[in-house]
This record gives structure tokens, sequence and C-alpha cells, in this order.
């Protein structure tokens, strides 16, 4: 419903941006105390958030983002008393397998580096794995297993954070498209299509990959372009395949994960990202993936060469050129956050992006580590931080 104000609606913050990192922001912010308004182009979660595979995973991150992402794991697990739905989150487990012996070596070896991050992993040859998941494939030849990792449904996650939020006390505005961004002495000033002017002196960019624009209208720009992630699901079959299986493999072509849903669907992805157009808002299908993808996913569980595709899609999502996202506080603008270019592996994430926003915004800081996802970092006179590694799963 659009949302016609002759009056400037005025807040503490204003959210930009009503993914799922936006939305939880927004519920977050009211477990402060902070008026909120929550502004969203289309309807909240419509965007990358509501389009992805799905995956809640904390194996395979950049090793420093394992703090952020083991608060959101905590969040998944407490949604239903936090707000009131459970997103479908299913903590089945999370298996990487791989078969050549260089990646399972790469593997064995971030077993052992994630450890002191609270993050126990179970290496298994394919063959131990095969006893544990009978699905997986013959080629399979190392596995490593998060028991505690596991998948949601990415269409009801952000919605549900949404309406959380409204009934905490956020003002939700949806069709609300953003033409312009200010700041004045002490409030920033965001006019939108439908007439509306929204007023706060603190605001937060959670714009996906539209962030790059609004984050450039304050002189601060990030090397990230829009790309088109493309995913599928399958006709059902009987439900036996509890955690979400991916491949670690190093050639990109061949990064390929599924999950089952109870119904029996197997959702999939990876591979190859199509292109995406930040104006006309649409990422672009390749027919050719989906054929490039089935081979891959056959070698993961061969049961897939089976059924057939009933539906592909895609959406927008924006990639930094380091893999990390754009987090924290502006180093130039007082007042001014950014939580955007999570580079197609935000959706575990999401909860703890909005907790711990919320908890900055509120206090001023916050006990989970961002210097590597700083803005600052794009800067010229910035230090050249140690680059990303194993990011590729939604």
């Amino acid at each position: 419903m659009k949302t016609y104000l002759r009056e400037p609606a005025r807040a503490d913050v204003i959210v930009v941006g009503g993914g799922l990192m936006g939305a939880a922001t927004a519920f977050f912010l009211r477990t402060h105390g902070l008026s909120v308004i929550l502004l969203e182009r289309d309807l909240v979660g419509q965007a990358a958030s509501g389009t992805n595979f799905g995956n809640v995973r904390r194996q395979g991150r950049y090793l420093p983002q394992l703090p952020l992402s083991n608060r959101s794991r905590d969040i998944w697990g407490r949604l239903p008393e936090l707000i009131g739905e459970d997103a479908e989150f299913l903590p089945n487990g999370h298996i990487r397998v791989t078969t050549r012996p260089e990646d399972g070596e790469r593997l064995e070896q971030y077993a052992r580096d994630c450890k002191p991050y609270g993050l126990d992993l179970t290496i298994m040859t394919g063959d131990q794995a095969r006893k544990m998941f009978p699905m997986v494939g013959p080629d399979i030849t190392t596995v490593s297993y998060s028991p505690h990792d596991g998948h949601a449904n990415p269409r009801l996650a952000a919605p549900a954070f949404g309406r959380a939020a409204r009934r905490a006390g956020a003002l939700v505005v949806e069709r609300c498209e953003v033409t312009a961004i200010s700041k004045d002495a002490s409030d920033f000033v965001v006019e939108a299509a439908n007439g509306g002017r929204y007023i706060a002196p603190m605001l937060q960019i959670s714009g996906g990959a539209w962030g790059r624009w609004m984050a450039k209208s304050f002189g601060e720009d990030v090397p990230m372009a829009p790309q088109a992630p493309q995913m599928g699901v399958t006709e059902p079959l009987p439900y036996r395949i509890a955690p979400v299986i991916g491949s670690a493999s190093s050639v990109m072509e061949e990064v390929v994960y599924l999950r089952q849903v109870k119904r029996g669907n197997i959702i999939f992805g990876g591979g190859r990202r199509g292109t995406a157009d930040l104006v006309t808002k649409r990422a672009r299908l390749d027919p050719m993936n989906t054929l490039r993808q089935m081979p891959c996913l056959a070698r993961l569980v061969p049961a897939v060469s089976q059924l057939r595709v009933i539906r592909t899609w895609s959406g927008v999502e924006g990639y930094v050129e380091d893999s990390l996202p754009v987090m924290g506080a502006s180093p130039t603008v007082s007042g001014l956050f950014y939580a955007f270019g999570f580079c197609g592996h935000g959706f575990q994430l999401g909860p703890a992006v909005g907790a711990t926003m919320a908890e900055l915004i509120a206090t001023g800081s916050t006990d989970i580590p961002l210097d590597p996802f700083r803005m600052s970092r794009f800067t010229q006179d910035a230090a050249t931080g140690p680059a990303a590694t194993a990011t590729r799963q939604t």
C-alpha cells in the first residue's frame, strides 16, 4: 500500500532498504527504544533477500566474519521467541564436499583454522560420509560437516522481521522509492517518489545492490557490481536429504549446492552468475547455466540426474570487489551507517547484521569485530586487508 504524507515523518533512525538486513535492523532498533522508519522501494524482502538459496551456514566463511555468523546462528535458533515466526529454519546440518585432493586439504585446513572462532567441523572421507549421508555421490572424497548449520525459507525471513518491526512500533513504508538523500546541519532528509519526506538524525543504507549509488551521494564509493546468481527447483521426490550439500571445488563452475524441503522438492544454485540491471531491476536468467549446473549437482547427489527442473529464478545482488560487505559507520559523515554488499552470502548473517547495527547505532559500539568491513578500506590511504576466501555459497 502506498503511503502519502503531507508532513515529513520524523524518527531517531531511517533505514533505507527493506531486505533482511534492513528489516532486522529496524526490529532490533525498537528493542533499544529508538524510533525508526523503514523505507522499501517494493515489498519487504522482495529483492535479493527473498530470491536467494536460503543457506544458513557458517562453515566456509571468511574467518573474521565468524563472530558475526555465530551471533546470527544463535538468533536463527530463537526466531519464534523473538519475532513469533521460524521462517522454516531447519538446523539439519551443512556439508561441503570435494572430489580433488587439493580441495580436501583446503577443507581440512579450514577446519583447523576455524576452531578458535568457536566453529567445530567434522572432516570425513567420502566412504565415512556415505555411511552417514547415503545420498552422497561416489566421486566425493572429502567431506566437512557442520551439524548445527542448516537452511531456511528466504521468502519468509525478511517479511517476518518487517512484521515484527511494525508490531514493535516501527513505521514500515513499502512501495516507497527513494529519489534523493541529503543531510543538513543536523538531520538526514530522504525524499521519495510517493511525495513523502522522512527526517532523522541517523540513517542506515541497506539498499543491497543499489547501496553503491546511495553511498556515492555522500562522496563514498564502493567497487561493487550487480550480478545475478541463479537458482532452480526440481520436481519432488521422497524427503531424505536433511543437510544442505555444497561443493567446495576450486573451480567456480563446479561450486553448486542443494537442499531439500519437506515437500520433497530440491532447491539448487551456484555455478556461473548472470548479468543484472539496476535500472530495470532485472536479473537475466541463462538457460545454459541450468544445463551446466545439473551434472555438477548430480555429482553431489546422483539422484538429481533423474529429476525434472520445474522452475528457475534469479535476483539482483551486489558483489564487492574483495567479496566482503560494507558494514559499520561512515568514516566521513556523522550519523550515517552502512550494511550492504553481502556478495551472495548474506542470508545467514542477516539477523546478526540487524542486531549488531542496531547495537552500534544505539550505543556507539559493538563487541562484534567490524573492521574488515569498514567503508574506509576503499580509500587510497586505507590499509590493505586480507583477501576474503570461501564465500561463494548463499
